[in-house]
This record gives structure tokens, sequence and C-alpha cells, in this order.
């Protein structure tokens, strides 16, 4: 806890880094004031896209003393109101699978790069932003932490592949590269209980480090103060305390 007398500052402001092949993207960087060396998170956004909740997300993140990295992940797509560009995307079948955990992983190395943060770096992202968050955990290894927070198609069948999504992420498990923190809900269909299940048997079947939480009365996206039909107050406090003491326990 902060001392109410303690100096508190933070720095947001949008950068450049270079991504997957080495194309430089746009992203949200905020970080606290002062020297550090601080933790360091990089958040995969949504499909809805690099939105106003993923900002503010953030710079929660900075608030509790991480140097947080938000990449723009469809900005070779163009420029303009989040919805439009989401809608883009997806009419494109999504942003290919290799594209995004090259930028993600860019991101690990542009934080480990910057001179006030400590050398961890996690991943998290929710919706479409956890599925993606794991690949990139499977995929390289550039990162200390992972946590998936209700990421759809993790499990897919050979009907759901594509060009863009070409390998189900859960055929990737014995590749997972750091522990692994997933926070779900009962009423989601997008990943259901079943498939969570089906995912967490993968991971003890591969002996990775884990730990999965199951809410009740919760859907997708129940972190989502912004939809109201979606949000659940009570468990996203708390899956917020989880996602601190997860960080806080591997990343320092």
């Amino acid at each position: 806890m902060t001392a109410t007398d303690a100096y508190e500052g933070m720095i947001a402001e949008t950068v450049v880094y270079p991504g997957a092949d080495g194309e430089l993207i746009h992203a949200y960087l905020a970080r606290p004031a002062g020297p550090g060396p601080f933790p360091a998170v990089v958040l995969a956004h949504h499909m809805p896209g690099w939105d106003a909740w993923y900002k503010e997300a953030t710079r929660k993140m900075a608030y509790h003393g991480y140097v947080a990295l938000a990449p723009d992940l469809y900005c070779r797509a163009g420029h303009g109101e989040p919805d439009d560009i989401a809608a883009l995307v997806r009419s494109q079948g999504g942003v290919p699978d290799p594209q995004v955990v090259g930028d993600l992983a860019g991101g690990a190395a542009f934080l480990r790069a910057l001179p006030y943060t400590s050398g961890k770096v996690g991943v998290m992202g929710t919706c479409s932003g956890g599925r993606h968050a794991y690949l990139a955990a499977c995929l390289s290894d550039a990162f200390d932490a992972c946590a998936d927070l209700w990421g759809g198609h993790v499990v897919m069948g050979e009907a759901d592949l594509t060009p863009n999504r070409p390998v189900a992420p859960i055929d990737y498990t014995e590749r997972l590269s750091c522990p692994l923190l997933g926070l779900f809900g009962e009423l989601d269909k997008a990943p259901t209980p079943e498939q969570v299940a089906q995912h967490e048997a993968a991971l003890t079947a591969a002996g990775k480090p884990y730990e999965f939480h199951m809410y009740p009365d919760a859907g997708h996206g129940f972190f989502y103060h912004d939809r109201p039909a979606a949000y659940r107050a009570e468990q996203a406090v708390d899956g917020w305390k989880k996602l601190f003491a997860f960080f806080g326990q591997h990343l320092g």
C-alpha cells in the first residue's frame, strides 16, 4: 500500500516499437514515475480492438507498479474509430496468429530495453487477447508469466481453423514457457466451462504450472464496467485481486 503522503505520478503516452518482422507498430505505454526498476506487462487487446477500456487497464497496471504496454494489434489494417477498425479486421478473418505472437514478443523486448524495467515481463489479455497471450507464451520464450482472461478459441475444432488461425492454441500446450493464470465465467460460451476443463486437462498432462478460477454468475467480459450487461462487480474485483497476486508472485 502507498502512504497517503507519498508522491505518486504516472506517464502515459503513445509509442512506436518493432513488432513482427521488425515492422514498426504503435502502442500505448503507461508507467509509474520514478527510476524503477519496475516489472512490466504486455496487454493483448480484445476483439473490439485497441479501445478506451484497454488504455484504462494499461493505466491501472501502471498505478499498481508495472510498466504496461498495450500494442495496437490492428494498426496494419488502418486507423480510425476502434469499432470501425475492429469490424474491418473481423471481415478479414482476424489478424494472423504468427503476426500477433511477433508483435507481443516484440513488445516484451521493447520493455526489457527500457532503463527503468526490471527484466521481468508478463503478458495478459481478455477475449481474443487471452487467446493471443496464451499463444505468445507458448510460441516464444519472451514472458515470465501469462494471464488468459476468458480467452475464446484456445480449444478449436477442425472446422474452426482458418488460414489466420491454422492451429488450436491448446495444441501448443507442451511448449508453454511460463506459469499461467486463467479467469473464466461459468456462463461464458467462448470458452465454455467444458472447453476450460479440456484446457486444464491438457495443462495437467503436460505438467505445466497454472491456476484456473471459474466464476459463478459471470459470462464473457465480466471485467468490462463499460458494458453493463456483461459486468459483474464482485467477480471483477476478485479477479483483479487474483491477477495482481499472480503477477506479484511471478514478476516481483
